[in-house]
C-alpha cells in the first residue's frame, strides 16, 4: 500500500497523483451504498446545491457512519501519507462531494490552504487531501481540474466567494490562474471508481460544472499534522474536526465485515 519512489516524484512535482485500482468494485459498491440514507438525513454537514436542491456535499461522515469510520482509518489512505509526511496526524475533514448528474456546479478555481488558514487558523500548508473515486470520472462529468506543479508556486492570494455556490469558498483571481495555467498547463483527473487521488494544500485546482447524464461522487479525507493544528474553532466540527487524536491505521481487511454482512 506504499508509494514507490517514481510516485513519490511524480506526486512531489506534480502536486497530485493519480492511483488507479486502488479499492476495489466491492468496497466502492459498499461505500456507495451508504450514501442514499446519509444523503436524506437532513444533517448540517449536507450542503444544498443553490439551483437544483440536491445534496452538493456531505461532511462530517465518519462521524455518521460507520464505514465511514473505518474508511477514514483504512490503510490504503494512511500509510501512503505517513510516507509524505511522518509525523502524528489528525482527521481534519471526511466527507463526498457530489456532482449530480445534469445538476452538479463548479467548484472554483481554489487551493485548500486559503481556507484552511483563513477560517481555521491553521499555520503551515501541510494538510494532505487523500480521494477515492466513487464513480466512473471522466471529461464530461465534473472531474478535477490541476494545474501541475502550481503547488510550488506557494500560496497564491485568495477571497472569500460567498455568492457563486451554496458553499462558501476562498477563491484565487482570474488572472493569477491564467498566468499559471500559461506557465504549468492544466490537467483533468480522471480514472475508474476504485481509483485514489493524493494532493497538496497549496495545489491550484476546480472543476466544472457536471453537464453529461453520469454522477460523480468523489470521497474526501484530509489529514493534517497535528503539530500543524487549527487555532481557530468558529466553524462547526463537520468543516474541521476538532479532535486531535492521531490517525491509527485500521485492519486492511477492516470493510470485509461490512461486505460479508451483506
Amino acid at each position: 500500500m506504499k508509494l514507490n519512489p517514481s510516485q513519490i516524484d511524480t506526486l512531489q512535482n506534480q502536486g497530485f497523483l493519480v492511483l488507479p485500482e486502488r479499492f476495489s468494485e466491492e468496497e466502492v459498491a459498499l461505500i456507495q451504498s451508504q450514501m442514499p440514507m446519509l444523503l436524506d438525513d437532513h444533517h448540517p454537514g449536507n450542503v444544498i446545491e443553490k439551483e437544483s436542491g440536491v445534496v452538493r456535499t456531505a461532511m462530517g461522515l465518519h462521524l455518521r457512519n460507520e464505514v465511514f469510520a473505518q474508511l477514514a482509518n483504512h490503510p490504503k489512505l494512511i500509510e501512503p501519507a505517513f510516507q509524505i509526511r511522518p509525523e502524528p496526524m489528525y482527521i481534519q475533514q471526511v466527507k463526498v462531494n457530489v456532482k449530480a448528474a445534469f445538476s452538479g456546479s463548479i467548484w472554483q478555481w481554489h487551493y485548500d490552504f486559503a481556507t484552511h488558514h483563513e477560517e481555521d487558523g491553521v499555520p503551515e500548508p501541510l494538510a494532505l487531501n487523500l480521494h477515492i473515486f466513487l464513480d466512473d470520472v471522466n471529461h464530461y462529468n465534473g472531474p478535477l481540474y490541476f494545474v501541475p506543479g502550481s503547488h510550488r508556486h506557494g500560496e497564491h492570494g485568495a477571497w472569500l466567494d460567498d455568492q457563486t455556490t451554496s458553499y462558501p469558498l476562498w477563491i484565487v483571481e482570474n488572472r493569477i490562474v491564467e498566468k499559471l495555467i500559461q506557465q504549468n498547463g492544466i490537467q483533468a483527473a480522471t480514472g475508474e471508481k476504485g481509483t485514489m487521488l493524493i494532493f497538496y494544500d497549496t495545489l491550484l485546482h476546480g472543476s466544472p460544472n457536471n453537464m453529461s447524464p453520469w454522477d460523480r461522487a468523489i470521497f474526501s479525507l484530509i489529514l493534517n499534522p497535528i503539530s500543524n493544528a487549527y487555532q481557530k474553532t468558529d466553524r462547526p466540527d463537520y468543516k474541521h474536526h476538532r479532535d486531535l487524536t492521531p490517525v491509527i491505521m485500521s485492519d486492511p481487511d477492516c470493510l470485509s465485515l461490512f461486505l460479508h454482512s451483506r
